[in-house]
């Protein structure tokens, strides 16, 4: 329940996200709509006034070039110069060919005028064209007028003005094509901000997806050996690190599976391989008590024992495969703690004192430091290492002075531990492989009794303490098997 209401909240969010970036695509086309809008109807009344016409525009440009030279004229002459009856009539003809009107006024009173005009128009010319200083727009008696004015102050101090007025009279095309343009601007600019936005999208979100399915597909066929990488936005990325810890997981849980096969597989093959002889053995020897084969109390208690013998062989057998298993599955766990290295082999060595003597082989231990010296250690683990490489000593000892030393020494940073014999060894190549689990030197598996699993439980309790094992051997001079662990700072001593 709480997965599916995360996913929900996440196809909300995401829905959210994308009605969000839409939304602002038609906010952004809207706003350079109405950016657009206010700068054509800036430019129009600039030119032409508040409304004006797409087909007028190119008369009204040139009515307002030539009131403007009339005015650049005017400014050039004297106001005497502008009651010349001659220059009355040069002005006239520009006016109208101009469609305007030109007034010559002194204090308001009219001296020329192109044509009558209405006394109301004229006064708010007067009014509102004081201080124009090139030609502008004015709205006088309801119509648009283009407006141009000189000022002359007389030598009497009385006031000269000149006005050049221009009616301008649009039509409703300007509507046509503020619209057309708006239109226009709109459309191009969604299209824009929506490109934009859909590609975003796309690298942000699609595409990630995409290669998602494309990564789920693979894992749905078994192919997990690929990376996911986190890319894409918000909860994209997180879906893309949360698939790819999945794989990740399944991948372990794949290897840990295909492990446990493998080691079922050995189990099965190891248990069918070794433990054939000495049930074979029991077998055999029982099957001689009932036939009546040891007819003799002595002999069958002879008989009885070897079948005991036997079967604790199968018993520790059994006890090694399964361990191993355990351990290369870690599932066994270690109890470390400080250790005293030289008190735990003087341990080790009493422990298996007896049974050297009785074989006649010669144990020792040399210590080359005094000082006590510390390592982390699961005690019961670590003494199965020093048992099986011991008992390895004596299954291959083949001199009448046979002998095993256990040398102790320490780097700087590490404990070694040598378990030396000098019985037959085994040639240089196989050195390396006397760890693989189920080796033998001896292909027939006949000569001696176990499982191979002595140095390979041996290798996975030593490498579970963050040591490391190896050896070294010369054929007919003996072998050593060497053991590193790190140093540890001993015992924390408790305040008095």
């Amino acid at each position: 329940m709480i997965v599916a209401g995360e996913a929900q909240g996440a196809a909300m969010r995401l829905t959210g996200r994308f009605f969000a970036m839409n939304a602002a695509a038609v906010v952004i086309s809207l706003f350079i709509t109405v950016l657009a809008a206010i700068v054509f109807a800036a430019l129009y009344t600039k030119l032409v006034g508040p409304r004006g016409s797409a087909e007028e525009l190119q008369r009204i440009l040139e009515t307002r070039t030539g009131m403007a030279a009339l005015r650049a004229e005017a400014e050039a002459l004297e106001f005497e110069q502008l009651l010349d009856p001659q220059h009355h009539e040069r002005l006239g003809e520009r006016a109208r060919a101009l469609g305007a009107e030109a007034v010559i006024l002194r204090d308001r009173t009219p001296l020329f005028a192109t044509s009558p005009l209405d006394a109301v128009t004229l006064e708010e010319a007067l009014i509102y064209s004081g201080g124009l200083s090139t030609v502008d727009t004015l709205e006088l008696g309801g119509v648009t007028h283009m407006v141009a004015r000189v000022d002359y102050i007389l030598p009497s101090g009385r006031h000269g003005v000149l006005l050049l007025l221009a009616p301008v009279r649009l039509h409703t095309g300007y509507y046509l094509v503020l619209g057309l343009i708006l239109t226009a601007v709109f459309a191009l600019s969604f299209l824009l901000a929506n490109y934009f936005v859909s590609r975003r999208f796309s690298r942000g979100i699609i595409a990630p997806v995409v290669r998602l399915k494309e990564a789920a597909v693979n894992i749905g066929n078994g192919e997990l050996d690929f990376g996911i990488a986190e890319e894409g936005e918000g909860e994209v990325r997180e879906l893309c690190r949360m698939l790819e810890l999945m794989r990740i997981k399944l991948k372990e849980s794949v290897y840990w599976q295909e492990k446990y096969d493998e080691n079922r597989r050995f189990l099965v093959s190891s248990i069918s391989h070794d433990l054939k002889t000495p049930v074979t053995s029991i077998i055999g020897y029982l099957d001689g008590i009932l036939d009546g084969v040891a007819s003799t109390p002595q002999k069958q208690k002879e008989y009885l024992e070897t079948a005991r013998s036997k079967a604790l062989l199968v018993n520790a057998m059994i006890d090694d495969l399964l361990l191993y298993s355990r351990l290369d599955m870690n599932q066994v766990p270690f109890h470390l703690e400080p250790t005293d290295v030289r008190a735990f082999f003087e341990d080790c060595m009493a422990d298996v004192g007896y049974l050297f003597s009785r074989r006649g082989v010669a144990l020792s231990l040399a210590v080359e430091f005094g000082e006590p010296v510390y390592v982390r250690m699961d005690r019961e683990r670590f003494q199965r290492v020093v048992q099986n490489i011991l008992d390895n000593c004596l299954k291959y000892m083949d001199k009448e002075d046979g002998r095993v030393d256990v040398l102790l020494r320490k780097t700087r940073t590490s404990v070694i531990m040598e378990i030396r014999d000098n019985g037959r060894g085994i040639p240089e190549s196989e050195v390396q492989r006397i760890f693989d689990r189920f080796y033998r030197v001896d292909p027939s598996r006949s000569r001696t009794e176990g499982t191979g699993l002595g140095l390979a439980i041996a290798r996975q309790i030593v490498e579970g303490h963050d040591g490391r094992i190896w050896a070294r051997s010369a054929e007919g001079e003996g072998m050593s098997v060497i053991i590193s662990l790190p140093i540890h700072a001993g015992p924390v001593s408790n305040p008095s």
